[in-house]
């Protein structure tokens, strides 16, 4: 199967079989919407980015996060394209935070967002311009904000009462005037997990809009000399996969906005939605267009607007999984594989929970196949998991899988860009893997792999 085309950013049904609907016809074909833009199959081999997986699993081992430049770009500038110049477009850096990948899409037009005064490191050695940085968080430190404050970032955001005596007084320190955004918690409940709902009242993030603390927050950051109300922000979750849960925020956060207009004689220039939109994991999943899903955003508000009389602000999102989740795949080598008497086949593969935490964190599912060779055996359904010492340690719950997989086979996890190396984790004293990105037939390490004198030497016992 050829590379996908450099546009295709969307759509592309596999074929199922028809005596069992959930499997698809040919387990060695890539879904254009699942695997990155460049994934190709050569000789029934995976190439990404036009190096053959078997030449990046003997250079660099395994498991080994294999980024898709190309991929990155394509997708940045799909957002660039489809919101146009006036909307800032912030990525979300948490879900992939490398230099490389932060140089990428600055270098495609898009402003970063950090959420913790190591991811603002991250960015400012990476390049970034301060003014193209916003920053989160629920609980930022003094030494955080000072860091941010110091550094001349864009925008601050507020995310509790607290947060406005604080920066405040750091500002005023400084002797700049900050501009801040507050984060309005809109009492809508997303269509997706608990964990990553994150608008709904009960949960750690924001000012509530019932209670009025949003409006309170607005009202004290108004008041501040050293403090400069200039926006709203909102977000509602993560991997949604409609426009309807942000209509619904952008029709409350526009109705703050003129409370805070007509109260405290302030115009709200700029509002955020946030990001949160889904992407494809498996076949089944079927994520919006980008450029419908603009158009929708804008004129979402735009009617929110033009109801109270409001001019329209200046908008802004914040993607992260939908600009980097579908640019890697996870290489693993297959070890022992396993039929547990009939009831099904585990395949045992070298990385596991400790660099995708999310099958076990979220129950997220995933789409995998043999990297390393084709197979025209029978497929079997069968589960992928790691090596750790936990029984939810499941990496791929169920996997259609050729019937003659065995050790030393190349097993890749496609849609592992967003959050996999970011949640990763060293349990059971497991080095995380290296990044290796790809791109115009060639390879380049961008993060190395930790080593076990990595881990042993950062305790002092």
């Amino acid at each position: 199967m050829r590379a996908h085309p450099a546009g295709a950013l969307h759509g592309g049904v596999l074929p199922l079989s028809q005596d069992h609907p959930d499997r698809p016809a040919d387990l060695n074909a890539l879904h254009p919407a699942i695997w990155p833009l460049t994934a190709e199959r050569v000789d029934g081999v995976l190439r990404v980015g036009g190096v053959d997986c078997r030449d990046l699993a003997r250079e660099y081992g395994t498991p080994l996060y294999v980024l898709d430049e190309a991929d990155v770009r394509a997708r940045c500038r799909a957002y660039r394209d489809a919101f146009g110049p006036d909307t800032d477009i912030y990525y979300a850096a948490k879900a992939n935070l490398t230099k490389s990948v932060l140089r990428w899409v600055v270098d495609e037009g898009l402003s970063v967002d950090v959420s913790t005064g190591g991811e603002l490191s991250f960015a400012l050695e990476a390049g970034v311009d301060p003014a193209r940085i916003v920053m989160h968080g629920n609980n930022r430190s003094a030494g955080e904000l000072e860091t941010a404050v110091d550094a001349g970032v864009a925008r601050i955001v507020i995310d509790n009462l607290a947060d406005v005596d604080r920066l405040a007084a750091v500002a005023a320190r400084h002797g700049v005037v900050q501009p801040v955004m507050v984060r309005v918690t809109v009492g809508v409940e997303a269509h997706t997990h608990e964990f990553i709902a994150t608008a709904h009242e009960d949960q750690k993030f924001g000012l509530s809009l019932a209670s009025g603390a949003a409006y309170d927050a607005c009202a004290a950051a108004v008041a501040s000399p050293s403090l400069r109300l200039v926006g709203l922000h909102s977000h509602i979750g993560s991997q949604i996969f409609d426009t309807a849960g942000f209509e619904v925020a952008a029709h409350r956060v526009v109705r703050l906005a003129v409370a805070v207009r007509d109260g405290l004689g302030c115009d709200v220039a700029e509002l955020d939605l946030g990001g949160g939109l889904g992407i494809a994991y498996v076949p089944d999943d079927d994520p919006a267009d980008i450029a419908e899903v603009a158009k929708q955003l804008r004129a979402i508000v735009q009617r929110e607007c033009d109801a109270v009389g409001l001019p329209m602000p200046r908008l802004a999102v914040e993607p992260g999984r939908a600009i980097v989740g579908q640019s890697t795949v996870t290489l693993y080598e297959i070890g022992v594989v396993k039929d547990v008497d009939g009831l099904r086949t585990y395949v045992s593969v070298d990385g596991g929970m400790s660099d995708n935490i999310r099958a076990a964190l979220y129950d997220a599912t995933y789409t995998c196949g043999l990297a390393s060779r084709s197979s025209a055996a029978a497929p079997i359904l069968a589960r992928v998991v790691g090596k750790h010492c936990e029984a939810g340690d499941i990496v791929v719950r169920d996997a259609w899988l050729p019937a003659d997989v065995a050790a030393g086979d190349l097993l890749a996890v496609a849609t592992t860009g967003a959050y996999c190396r970011s949640l990763a984790s060293n349990y059971n004293a497991l080095p995380r893997p290296a990044v290796v990105a790809v791109r115009d037939d060639e390879a380049r390490l961008v993060v190395r792999r930790e080593t076990i004198d990595d881990l042993l030497a950062l305790d002092l016992g």
